[in-house]
């Protein structure tokens, strides 16, 4: 998942609903979320939990791990990291990392390409 601009959390739950019912989806499922692109956060922790407990019954499914990567190479992306990283401490099945430098990122989860433009070439 890629953000740009604001981050609202209503278009982060469309965008995750479209994800959870595609027919790739499956519990488990490694994440990538590119925030390197945000100009602004909606800062509403409430709803963030809620969120993020829709997320969890699709992620945590069949008793899966997740592993969500989070890119966040500026002071902005990490605020949001912050309380993004926070929402998942309920949940023992989510393992969320943050990581600042984009190719580390991606080799966290086990990707050979060195960019996220790099992968989404080699993916389409």
């Amino acid at each position: 998942m890629r953000y740009e601009g604001f981050a609202r959390l209503e278009d982060t739950m469309r965008t995750f609903g479209e994800y959870a019912q595609h027919p790739d989806c499956r519990p488990g499922q490694k994440q990538l979320v590119d925030l390197s692109d945000v100009t602004g956060i909606e800062e509403n922790f409430a709803e963030l939990m809620k969120l993020q407990a829709a997320k969890a019954d699709v992620f945590m499914s069949e008793g899966a791990q997740t592993i969500i990567v989070y890119y966040a190479p500026n002071a902005l992306s990490r605020k949001m990291c912050n309380m993004i990283v926070r929402s998942w401490e309920p949940f023992d099945s989510v393992v969320a990392l943050v990581m600042e430098d984009e190719a580390q990122a991606l080799s966290v989860l086990g990707l050979a390409e060195t960019s996220i433009s790099q992968l989404l070439t080699t993916a389409a």
